[in-house]
């Protein structure tokens, strides 16, 4: 008898004795002698088997802590019942400690969203980045030499940035807070505004309102908190930025060796699928971000171009805003377009006119000749597709999840072409 049978005819003695120990008292047969055989040490020969009461089959005689032999020979007591795991007592045990244990991790991935969101920001800016480090390394420059060239040009756009919409920005918005009782004026002096004012007191009731507001310690309270919030807000906004852009060098530096890490613990047998189909991935995925702030620029270019043509104010920052608000699918270019027209509507309709139809003929040409240029490596996405993933992904993490969503999109979809309908047909 091989080594095998030995072991099935001791696992199924083994369970015979769970069923016996199982019955009522009542129900039990009168023991039988125990076998001379075990089929344990048959099958497991040269190891030390317990006998039925406990004790070691060495052949010695058991003694207990004074030297003496216990009484029946037994040194550690008579085996009690096995742990029946079918008892509903015992499931629902370990039924508490799983939905514990699950309450446990949720609250954790609760707590850690914020790093959480922080690390898959890094990791998408990181597989934007990389297509320009992997080109300077084609071009012979070391990884550390490309990451760090890299890493400096888009601290240096970030500046420039900065340095183009900060000064404006603040210079505006002191010229508004100085015009502001100009415009006060203007609003009271309105025909429809005296109109309501004389038959409903709008203007005196607004004032009364206002100075109870004033003399009111709770709303002041609350104001000064407001204004710590969004000061909090602010430098917590700036850590972030800062978090990401570190992680983000630090990912970008060390890429090959993640992802080397990460495809070591997939089986052999299916890692060079999952390699191929992650690299494409990750390569479709960044050509999708860089190709999107490509038009984007494009956009925000062509635009302050136009403006300082038109002559429409504030056309550095607008040109900002509808270059970021490009970087958002489907409806950023369009949400961006409507901005400037309505700037240019409140300075001068005319303005307002001719900058619609810039936006109408440069849509087209966009959507028709630009994007498929730039767009022709990466994964094309359906458009229903597109609309569902961007409303999806904004509805759970807001403008960033609307960003990210059509690259998770894509990634779906290539999984979908390339592994579910191949099986699909082969079954």
């Amino acid at each position: 008898m091989s080594v095998l049978a030995r072991w099935r005819e001791f696992r199924y003695a083994q369970r015979e004795a769970l069923r016996a120990s199982n019955r009522p008292r009542a129900l039990e047969p009168e023991p039988e002698p125990p076998s001379t055989t075990d089929p344990l040490a048959d099958a497991l020969p040269g190891l030390p088997i317990p006998d039925q009461q406990g004790g070691p089959t060495s052949g010695g005689t058991d003694t207990d802590v004074n030297g003496t032999a216990p009484q029946g020979g037994q040194r550690y007591g008579q085996a009690g019942r096995p742990l029946n795991r079918q008892s509903p007592f015992f499931m629902g045990f370990v039924g508490a400690l799983g939905v514990l244990t699950a309450l446990l991790l949720w609250h954790t991935v609760g707590r850690l969203g914020t790093v959480i969101t922080l690390l898959v920001v890094s990791f998408f800016l990181t597989l934007a980045l990389n297509p320009l480090v992997e080109f300077l390394t084609r071009r012979g420059v070391k990884r550390p030499g490309a990451v760090a060239l890299v890493f400096a040009g888009v601290v240096v756009v970030f500046t420039l940035i900065g340095l183009l919409v900060v000064p404006p920005v603040v210079q505006q918005g002191a010229e508004l807070a100085a015009k502001t009782p100009d415009y006060l004026t203007q609003i009271l002096n309105k025909p429809v505004v005296r109109d309501l004012d004389r038959h409903y007191q709008i203007v005196h009731k607004i004032e009364a309102e206002f100075n109870k507001r004033l003399t009111d310690s709770n709303f002041i309270g609350q104001v000064f908190g407001g204004v710590l919030g969004v000061g909090a807000a602010v430098i917590g906004g700036i850590f972030q930025v800062f978090t990401v852009l570190v992680l983000t060098l630090f990912l970008l530096s060390s890429l090959p060796r993640v992802k080397q890490a990460a495809y070591a613990i997939v089986p052999a047998s299916r890692r060079p699928r999952v390699i191929s189909l992650s690299e494409e991935i990750m390569r479709r995925t960044g050509s999708y971000a860089i190709g999107q702030v490509a038009v984007a620029t494009i956009n925000a270019a062509c635009s302050w171009i136009m403006m300082m043509i038109v002559g429409i104010p504030y056309a550095a920052v607008l040109a900002v805003s509808v270059g970021i608000l490009g970087l958002v699918p489907m409806v950023g270019a369009t949400l961006g377009a409507g901005l400037v027209i309505i700037v240019a509507l409140f300075t001068e309709p005319r303005d307002a006119v001719i900058a619609a139809i810039y936006y109408v003929v440069y849509q087209q040409v966009e959507n028709y000749v630009v994007a498929p240029k730039i767009m022709q490596r990466t994964v094309s996405v359906p458009g229903a597709v597109t609309v569902v993933a961007a409303l999806a992904g904004g509805t759970l993490l807001g403008v960033l999840g609307a960003l990210l969503a059509i690259p998770v999109a894509a990634g779906l979809l290539l999984l979908y072409e390339e592994v579910l309908l191949p099986r699909q047909r082969r079954h």
